[in-house]
């Protein structure tokens, strides 16, 4: 067999690979617009009017009453004050959260001590428990200190995440070598600096992951702010925008230009913490390679 006959089954079997490159490749394309539609179709609503949704087929380009619906919506709730409630809880919240969680499981991955294991079981079963079942005694626990009303109220019960323990434990421990904190120790480094010097550098991505997780939560959330928070002035931006949607007949292109205008700081939020997790996992990447 000549060098050029060997060749050629190398050929055909890139050849075979092609189909299978292309059909990943529409997976992929049909995947991203699928998941971009619902945001699209949000702002495609949000520059119309609500007869232009109703329309049968409805409506698919944007429209040009997008500042129209947006004087709406700041002209029937107090959009920027519970926007600036928000910001407030969920930038304490994710700051909060990120130095318990990231505390705690580094406590979790790299001492050993007396029922270490029971209690990371114990976390892994709260983790499987629905959330609303904590709302009777979370709001048990708020009356009981005489934080029922206030804005305080909703970051406490959000700091030892469950889900957030067991993300960094993980990566604290296949990501933060145990030779490092020995030489720590032998340095006569502590808990504290070893955790503060060496650990939470090198769990950034993990951190950048978590402070997007943590923020989110915090924003969407519905159920909690609306049964704690007594007082109409100190209501978040989900529960005042839920006001959008009662009545008998509803303006959708007003609650969804409410929506809209909600999901911004969001992106921003991603934008800035994504660059974190992606260059971090980015360089360690390529100082594994």
């Amino acid at each position: 067999m000549t060098a050029v006959d060997t060749a050629r089954p190398a050929t055909g079997g890139r050849r075979l690979r092609r189909p299978r490159g292309l059909t990943a490749h529409i997976i992929l394309v049909a995947a991203v617009l699928i998941s971009v539609f619902p945001f699209a179709w949000t702002i495609v609503m949000a520059t119309n009017t609500t007869q232009d949704i109703y329309k049968s087929p409805p409506k698919f380009t944007f429209g040009s009453h997008l500042l129209e619906n947006i004087r709406h919506v700041l002209n029937t709730i107090d959009f920027f004050g519970s926007m600036l409630n928000t910001v407030m809880v969920a930038t304490v919240t994710t700051v909060l959260v990120l130095f318990v969680d990231s505390l705690a499981a580094f406590t979790f991955a790299k001492f050993d001590f007396p029922g270490r294991k029971l209690l990371f079981g114990t976390l892994l079963l709260f983790m499987m428990l629905p959330l609303q079942l904590a709302i009777l005694p979370q709001f048990i626990l708020m009356s009981k200190i005489g934080w029922v009303g206030m804005l305080k109220a909703l970051a406490l019960p959000s700091l030892a995440n469950a889900f957030g323990i067991f993300w960094l434990h993980q990566y604290i421990q296949n990501g933060v070598p145990d030779e490092l904190l020995d030489a720590a120790r032998i340095d006569g480094a502590g808990f504290f600096r070893q955790y503060w010097n060496i650990a939470l550098p090198m769990i950034r991505p993990a951190l950048s992951f978590l402070a997007i997780y943590a923020f989110v939560n915090c924003w969407n959330d519905y159920i909690w702010p609306l049964v704690v928070l007594t007082d109409p002035g100190h209501v978040t931006l989900q529960v005042e925008l839920a006001q959008l949607n009662v009545g008998h007949t509803t303006d959708y292109s007003m609650v969804m230009a409410g929506v809209l205008m909600a999901a911004l700081p969001l992106v921003i939020v991603f934008s800035i913490f994504a660059r974190g997790f992606i260059a971090g996992a980015t360089e360690g990447a390529v100082q594994g390679s």
